[in-house]
């Protein structure tokens, strides 16, 4: 005789269908602990063991802050940038539209607001239901799935293992009953509605009522009109499943549904019904772009500022910590970004070197600060924010740092600079008119080769001095001008108009190479690369005189640069200005910080020098609004590398051209901007295209006039050429001359419009314009 099945557990019966349903629903234990005791005690004495389990399960509902978006802001509170894990606009109850609440309560718990929290007539009403039919319908009320969204959410933030509906045990179900039961204990009705409102997903990462309006329709929470409301209601029973983008007629059919249980319950009139299921979708998907890849405007500058955040120990103990507040704490970010320039300087960086015109190994940025405050006004490039190896797409940045203060653990998301060229020779001529010499001194600018072993003073290394050493052990240091040119004497204020390796090279031997290193290290310029933690100083040899050793980032070169304008000042390069979270915490941001790092007269003299540059120099025949501006351009000796430097006291801004991905690789034969250029050099491109960045921003950061530095900087004693101990290039002694310094000394004037000016004079004043600047 076959065992005999007991009737309560028999599915085939009445009683069975019951007792399984309520296993399904999770309300079995509920029911056996208090709702139908005694009915469960007649099947047997495990109901006082149920009793035990239920009372011994949590009843208070711990709840997290709800993971909110950040928004990164410019100055004029514009955005930039928003990040989240989950978008989601926390709203309160009167700020969503009473369809949308009538559509909620009409299909998931029409009895809302007369239940406990566990809706005893609905489980009868469902038990009914599947009993009597072949379909299947819930029995959890709001309440109850407001639990379970709280507990998805908490298990998600704290790393727990979430555990979602088709998945739950008994236990789960249990617990989520008795926590409900809480809840309603705790919480108003209105306040568990508002809540289950922001918690829900609905889409994706969109979670929330008020982003979820938006992303369908555009339209706020409170506008949500009948059939709105009735797509969102029914999207919460299965995000996917009735998702109306992946299954528009699965949707429309659950909306309509929706729409029916509203008239059922009373809360539409007939007339209202037959228009609302009368409309298709009419959906109009809005996404909220996230991070940095979805910027608004300045994407590079948004990477820049989230790996501040994810930097700062302020914002958490660990990375993780951080990560966290960055995007689930709802941060306001205040920035230093002003719309203005930026727009000014991403429309002159596109259209000199779009990626859809020009060759995936070119890279183009342009970084601008305030001299007076550090304060990073813009930061554009030419590549579109994107991961992966596509021509034109990047998520390095070019503009600074590979590590903050060059500390691996801190990435910038930086590449880490290039090499400065000739930008890097006002350091030079800094030290230069510190050390009490004139920039009216002449010197020996004929080609010279220093010999092995040549000494050169460097306090800083062993013996004070830093010694030629070539890799054969026999050639020496031979620096050249540009095409191998030979200009003869020429003071140091034409040797750096010109940009002439020569007389750099002459000025260095006079000094301290060490003192040259400092001060450019003390105006911010330091190793791009440095990842020992700390900021690398730059080799102590003549050759990183002309910027050809280490890399240096722009925002570091446009750093010093700053300092000159604001007359010696140096600021700490800052974008952040305030920060506060959804639930008010305020966090600490850098001050301006400023400090004198060379005299006054100093950066004076550097500044005569600079705007010669402008005047006869390699700049002088860009266009930029006619107001006080120095500069000084730069080209590595692989012509992979240009610069251009502009600034006064009101703005500094480095615009840097260049082979991004082979550093030592020339841009020549390379397309740019839908051109191919056989030769390039800082006059060439990233000149004009601070020109261009300059034009579109008239009255903004227009800084005061130079000041003059003291007469004794300027001209000091007249001097004689000093030829040193190197070996004449070729013999060629005949400089011409100089407007306003007497002929025969110092050389004719520049060639006006590229980087190559200079002569080759016969003697009388007159020389030809077609010399070379240096390695520029």
């Amino acid at each position: 005789m076959a065992p005999r099945t007991s009737p309560l557990f028999d599915t085939a019966t009445t009683l069975g269908k019951i007792v399984a349903f309520l296993g399904i629903s999770g309300l079995s234990g509920v029911l056996a602990a208090g709702l139908l005791v005694p009915v469960a005690a007649a099947a047997g004495a495990g109901a006082s063991a149920s009793i035990q389990f239920f009372e011994e399960l949590p009843a208070e509902l711990e709840r997290d802050a709800l993971a909110q978006p950040t928004k990164i802001l410019a100055t004029d509170g514009s955005l930039i940038a928003t990040l989240y894990e989950e978008n989601r606009q926390p709203i309160t109850l009167d700020q969503v539209s009473p369809n949308m609440t009538n559509a909620l309560l009409a299909i998931e718990d029409n009895r809302f607001y007369e239940h406990g929290g566990v809706d005893l007539q609905g489980i009868l009403g469902a038990v009914a239901n599947n009993i009597s039919s072949d379909t299947t319908r819930g029995a959890s009320t709001l309440t109850q799935q407001f639990v379970t969204n709280v507990l998805i959410d908490t298990a998600r933030q704290n790393g727990g293992e979430a555990v979602f509906s088709g998945s739950k045990t008994i236990g789960d179900k249990l617990r989520e009953a008795k926590l409900a039961i809480a809840v309603e204990k705790e919480l108003t009705k209105d306040e568990i509605l508002e809540g289950y409102l922001n918690i829900v997903p609905f889409t994706g990462t969109t979670y929330g009522v008020q982003a979820a309006s938006k992303y369908f329709f555009n339209v706020d929470a409170k506008d949500l009109n009948i059939e709105q409301s009735a797509l969102l209601a029914g999207v919460v029973n299965g995000t996917t499943y009735y998702s109306p983008e992946l299954n528009p007629e699965r949707s429309l059919e659950r909306r309509n549904l929706v729409i029916g249980a509203m008239l059922k319950t009373g809360k539409i009139t007939q007339e209202e019904h037959d228009a609302a299921v009368a409309k298709d979708l009419s959906l109009k998907i809005t996404p909220t772009l996230n991070g940095c890849a979805g910027a608004a405007q300045a994407a590079y500058f948004c990477d820049y500022v989230t790996h501040l955040i994810l930097n700062d120990p302020a914002y958490g103990e660990t990375p993780e910590d951080r990560k966290k507040v960055l995007y689930r704490s709802g941060l306001t970010i205040k920035t230093t970004l002003d719309p203005r320039v930026q727009k000014a300087a991403q429309t002159a960086v596109n259209e000199t070197a779009n990626p859809e015109t020009t060759d995936g190994a070119v890279g183009h940025s342009l970084v601008s600060v305030d001299p007076k405050t550090g304060n990073i006004i813009s930061m554009a490039q030419n590549t579109r924010y994107r991961p992966g190896e596509a021509a034109g797409d990047s998520v390095l940045n070019f503009n600074v740092d590979q590590y903050a203060d060059g500390n691996p653990e801190k990435s910038l998301g930086g590449i880490g600079g290039f090499q400065p060229g000739s930008t890097y020779k006002p350091f030079t001529v800094a030290a230069w008119v510190d050390a009490g010499k004139s920039l009216n001194t002449v010197l020996d600018g004929n080609k010279k080769r220093y010999p092995e072993n040549d000494r050169w003073t460097a306090s800083c290394l062993q013996g004070g001095a830093y010694r030629v050493q070539s890799e054969d052990g026999l050639s020496g240091y031979f620096p050249q001008n540009y095409g191998d040119t030979n200009y003869g004497p020429a003071t140091v204020l034409r040797g750096l108009a010109q940009s002439l390796n020569t007389i750099t090279m002459a000025s260095a031997k006079q000094l301290d190479l060490c003192r040259i290193q400092d001060i450019a290290y003390d105006m911010g310029v330091h190793n791009g690369k440095s990842k020992d933690g700390e900021p690398g100083r730059l080799t102590v040899a003549p050759s990183a005189l002309i910027g050809g050793v280490e890399d240096v980032s722009p925002l570091s070169m446009v750093t010093a640069f700053a300092g000159f304008g604001a007359e010696g000042s140096v600021c700490d390069p800052r974008a952040l200005t305030e920060v506060t979270a959804a639930d008010g915490t305020s966090y600490p941001v850098p001050a301006s910080s400023c400090k004198q790092v060379i005299p006054k007269e100093t950066a004076r003299g550097v500044n005569y020098a600079t705007q010669e540059v402008m005047k006869t120099g390699s700049g002088s025949l860009l266009e930029y609004g006619g107001i006080p501006m120095a500069g000084k351009t730069g080209t590595n000796d692989q012509r992979s590398q240009t610069w251009f430097m502009g600034y006064n006291s009101g703005l500094a801004t480095a615009s840097w051209i260049g082979n991004w991905k082979e550093g030592n690789t020339s841009l020549s034969g390379l397309q740019i901007g839908g051109r191919v250029y056989p030769e390039i050099d800082g006059s060439l491109i990233a000149a004009p295209s601070w020109a261009r960045f300059m034009q579109q921003i008239p009255g903004l950061y227009v800084g005061e006039p130079f000041q003059n530095p003291p007469p004794n900087i300027i001209n000091g004693r007249p001097s004689v050429p000093f030829f040193g101990n190197g070996q004449n290039g070729n013999g060629q002694n005949g400089p011409g001359g100089l407007p306003g310094v007497p002929g025969g000394i110092l050389g004719g004037p520049a060639g006006p419009g590229d980087d190559n000016g200079g002569n080759n004079g016969g003697g009388n004043g007159n020389g030809n314009d077609d010399g070379g600047e240096g390695d520029d």
